[in-house]
């Protein structure tokens, strides 16, 4: 009788120890010889394991199980330092979705343990804790981001953000004042803001551009005025910064009575000097967005006829140019809780009969 030659394994090897449970070793793509991250009560269950982890390898789509027991606090701080082309705002913005939101949830968590079960559930305690929908949005937002670093760095295979339309805001409509409103409140306003108002209305600028636009960026022969920088504050400290993308900066084109009140504000509260802030508070300070709100604009508003409302956002509309009628309208600076009137959608760019601003001539 011949006896069978045992079949040498391909992948891998498997052994049994002394606890009598299994081990499976096997060699990973740049040579190192590693043991599988636990035992296996049957040597085919070990057996299957390499299975799984040649194919893995075949694939491209291997990763190290070690790696996958870092922890979700130490990754996020490696993340925090590796992410560049960020402007300081935006790094602050991180810091605090992290430590508010993500940190006290997911810190001791190791990576590999984060799955699309795991995300469910502190979504689900989230919106339980009375978390807004805008702020669970931009935290998995942020936490996803997080998460594809890892994948791409091989410490997880995959992404366990999953979960369908968690990333998206459901913010409140946002409704778009009338011409008569934008008059009313430029009339109302204190006079030094009035040029702001009709700027912010015709122009679409942004609270940081507006509050960051400097002399030298407005030429009034030409009725135009450049996009530049930004005015950034950033917890409690200001600071300037390019515009937000490479198309915010821009030259903006400016109707004939906003040139004409630009004018004199130039004259009446700006120094001559070329990098002189427009826009500045009673006593030449940079403005403050939170300050400027409570003090200037709501009462203004209350003034005007208008009342505050906390559950909905308003937006003066731009009207320069149907580009930037809907594409803009909702980031003006003006959506500071207003009420609707009349019901038109920020991001549409159809204006409710008879509404329609008229076109500049």
């Amino acid at each position: 009788m011949v006896e069978r030659r045992k079949q040498r394994r391909r992948f891998g090897a498997v052994r049994q120890l002394l606890s009598g449970r299994w081990q499976a070793r096997y060699r990973t793509p740049d040579g190192r010889m590693v043991a599988a991250p636990t035992t296996f009560p049957t040597k085919t269950d070990a057996d299957r394991y390499l299975a799984k982890v040649e194919a893995d390898q075949l694939r491209g789509e291997w990763t190290n199980p070690r790696l996958g027991q870092t922890t979700f606090a130490e990754w996020a701080e490696r993340w925090q330092a590796s992410t560049v082309d960020l402007r300081a705002n935006t790094k602050a913005s991180y810091a605090t979705t992290l430590r508010r939101d993500l940190k006290p949830t997911f810190d001791a968590y190791p990576l590999a343990s984060i799955d699309p079960l795991a995300v469910r559930a502190w979504l689900a305690s989230q919106e339980a804790s009375g978390v807004g929908p805008s702020t669970r949005a931009k935290a998995h937002r942020l936490l996803s981001r997080i998460l594809a670093l890892a994948v791409e760095a091989r410490y997880i295979s995959a992404n366990p953000c999953t979960v369908r339309r968690a990333a998206s805001d459901q913010s409140p409509e946002m409704c778009v004042a009338t011409v008569e409103q934008v008059g009313t409140i430029a009339r109302c306003i204190p006079h030094r803001y009035k040029a702001l108002v009709l700027l912010a209305a015709s122009s679409g600028l942004r609270w940081g551009e507006l509050v960051g636009l400097r002399r030298k960026r407005v030429d009034l022969a030409r009725g135009v005025l450049v996009v530049a920088e930004q005015l950034l504050e950033v917890n409690g400290a200001f600071s300037f910064g390019p515009a937000k993308s490479r198309a915010g900066h821009r030259t903006v084109t400016l109707p004939a009575a906003v040139v004409t009140v630009l004018a004199e504000h130039l004259r009446r509260y700006v120094p001559t000097r070329p990098d002189a802030l427009v826009f500045v508070g009673e006593r030449g300070a940079m403005l403050r967005r939170s300050n400027f709100n409570r003090r200037v604009w709501t009462p203004t508003v209350r003034a005007a006829g208008v009342p505050a409302s906390g559950s909905t956002t308003f937006a003066i509309p731009p009207a320069r140019s149907r580009r930037w009628r809907g594409r803009r309208c909702e980031r003006s600076w003006l959506g500071w809780g207003i009420p609707p009137r009349p019901p038109r959608c920020a991001t549409s760019t159809s204006w409710p009969s008879g509404t329609r601003p008229s076109p500049r001539r």
